[in-house]
């Protein structure tokens, strides 16, 4: 049997109070990361380098919940938006929609009562972005879909009547391809086809249930092939091993964890405020803040999406 590794994470590595910190994500060439606030619409950065005192924030024109490097510009990113995807370049902070996800179709008011939520690029250069019902205007429902954006800038609809669509990732051989729906519980995996974009046997790969409570929310996936899953709820991340198991526990200072992501071998991992605070006055002061902790191996590589 595999010992379980065991961290602890006492402080945050930057204490702020984001309402939904989101979306970590480091850029290698500027030793930078990045991370979200969907609910304050901002953007951090902090060079991990110079250390907290190079923190940012960027106020935002709309509630970005992910961001993606595109192949040939470091300025341009492309994002998860409210109403869909769209450009966002840094030198101007200008805001540009490419491709909104509600139609005619969908019926009316359901892009204001939408937004997206996680997302990441396959190595094929295609946007996957899940949405979900937007907390400010409703309660999430099954309307939610996970939306996958191609090169060309084509649209397709992978997985419909989702709630809260989270962590999204490929294993090292892109034959496999795991998801999030938070409120299941559950982490499922399909088989991914690379040339295609499709996906098939949709199967639970790991399933949470714990008296701590809490659910899967973002992942970050290691060169080992472990998935690290924040438990939203739950004050930690777990190590999951390429066979479904748990093999490695950090416990966190604060409940409402969002989402690990990898720099080097540090895990940085983003939260959001406490929920309940009259019931878990504990987990208040760093709720929201981000935090830092290194796990002895590095995180799988990021890819770009590929604007043909």
């Amino acid at each position: 049997m595999t010992d379980l590794q065991c961290w602890k994470v006492t402080e945050p590595y930057l204490h702020l109070h984001c309402g939904l910190g989101e979306a970590p994500y480091y850029e290698e060439s500027s030793q930078t990361l990045r991370f979200v606030d969907i609910v304050k619409e901002k953007l951090h950065t902090v060079n991990i380098k110079q250390g907290p005192s190079s923190h940012q924030i960027i106020d935002l024109d709309d509630a970005i919940s992910t961001t993606a490097h595109i192949e040939g510009t470091e300025d341009e990113l492309i994002v998860g938006a409210k109403k869909g995807y769209a450009y966002y370049k840094r030198s101007s902070g200008k805001f540009e929609y490419i491709k909104k996800v509600w139609d005619e179709s969908d019926g009316p008011g359901k892009e204001g009562r939408m937004r997206c939520n996680d997302g990441a690029v396959d190595r094929a250069g295609r946007y996957w972005v899940g949405t979900m019902n937007d907390p400010k205007v409703q309660a999430p429902t099954d309307e939610g879909v996970l939306f996958r954006l191609d090169p060309d800038l084509t649209l397709h609809r992978m997985i419909e009547k989702a709630t809260i669509p989270n962590g999204i990732g490929w294993s090292a051989d892109d034959t496999k391809m795991f998801f999030v729906d938070s409120p299941t519980g559950s982490i499922v995996v399909f088989n991914y086809d690379l040339g295609s974009g499709s996906i098939s046997d949709r199967r639970v790969f790991f399933h949470y249930s714990d008296d701590d409570g809490g659910v899967p929310d973002g992942f970050a996936m290691d060169v080992e092939g472990n998935l690290w899953t924040a438990i939203c709820g739950g004050g930690k991340v777990l190590k999951v091993s390429a066979e479904g198991k748990v093999v490695g526990v950090i416990e966190m200072p604060t409940r409402m964890i969002s989402c690990p992501g990898f720099a080097g071998e540090d895990l940085f991992i983003t939260s959001a405020e406490e929920e309940e605070p009259e019931k878990y006055p504990n987990s208040v002061e760093y709720g929201g803040s981000l935090f830092r902790v290194n796990v002895g191996i590095t995180g799988m590589p990021l890819h770009r999406f590929r604007r043909s």
